[in-house]
């Protein structure tokens, strides 16, 4: 996947915030580590620091939703973050996003805080972002 896959998904896939550059792509890749899972169509990037790891983001192209590759692409990236030393997993999404969070909730996500206003709109006011945190120990 390069930079402009990977920035042509997001840009398809939000439409409320402002999607990423294939410049701000390309940075994020450059570092050691940070993770990319999944396909062009849907990907998932994140990083890992230390014991936790974080999802920075997490696109699928609106023709390609309710096919399982989000949650593939979920899945993988939690395995690769667990062999990189991580022992949970931490992300934020928009409070108004009911997919998002019910995907999350069906991969063992729990909302563990709330960011007030943390998503601008440009037609509406800001939206609150959920915490939320999966733990990547073994069961």
């Amino acid at each position: 996947m390069t930079p402009t896959d990977l920035a042509a998904t997001h840009r398809l896939a939000f439409t409320l915030d402002r999607p990423w550059s294939a410049v701000e792509f390309a940075d994020l890749l450059a570092q050691r580590s940070v993770i990319l899972c999944g396909t062009p169509e849907s990907f998932v990037l994140g990083r890992v620091a230390f014991d936790e790891a974080e999802v920075l983001t997490l696109a699928t192209r609106p023709d390609q939703r309710r096919r399982g590759l989000a949650r593939a692409a979920l899945d993988d990236f939690h395995d690769r973050a667990a062999r990189a030393g991580a022992l949970s997993v931490f992300l934020e999404v928009a409070a108004d996003n009911a997919a998002a969070i019910a995907l999350y909730r069906a991969c063992d996500f729990s909302t563990v805080g709330r960011r007030r206003a943390y998503y601008a709109r440009e037609d509406g006011p800001a939206a609150d972002a959920l915490v939320m945190r999966r733990s990547l120990a073994a069961t």
